[in-house]
């Protein structure tokens, strides 16, 4: 939500050319939302879901903060201050969420990393 916020804001600026980020981060964002709600990760089990979900919110936080600075420094309109700020709300939402996710991931890789060999070919 934060995301399409971000988005309505960027589009209502003179910083238009920021709204592509958030608008692929939402996008992003509601394809691993509606994966996890459908189960796709426990169907697709050749695909890292916690590693695609921690380099997903890394890379969003990195993102929002740069534009957020660039947005805030160098417009002064009020729609381009207030994406700014949100980005900046986004950049803390994101990093908590990869702290989260980073000790998820970590509980992932070392129930791969217990299986042995055998076990993975019979899957």
């Amino acid at each position: 939500v934060l995301s399409f916020i971000i988005f309505i804001c960027y589009i209502a600026s003179l910083a238009a050319s920021f709204m592509m980020a958030p608008l692929l981060e939402f996008l992003l964002a509601l394809f691993l939302f509606f994966a996890y709600a459908s189960k796709l990760n426990e169907k697709f089990k050749g695909v890292y879901w916690p590693l695609a979900d921690f380099l997903r919110c890394v890379t969003a936080a990195i993102i929002y903060f740069a534009i957020s600075i660039a947005a805030v420094s160098k417009y002064n309109d009020g729609a381009s201050k207030a994406a700014g700020v949100f980005g900046f709300i986004a950049t803390i939402v994101y990093a908590i969420d990869f702290y989260i996710t980073f000790n998820d991931l970590v509980t992932f890789l070392k129930q791969g990393s217990s299986d042995s060999p055998e076990e993975r070919k019979s899957e």
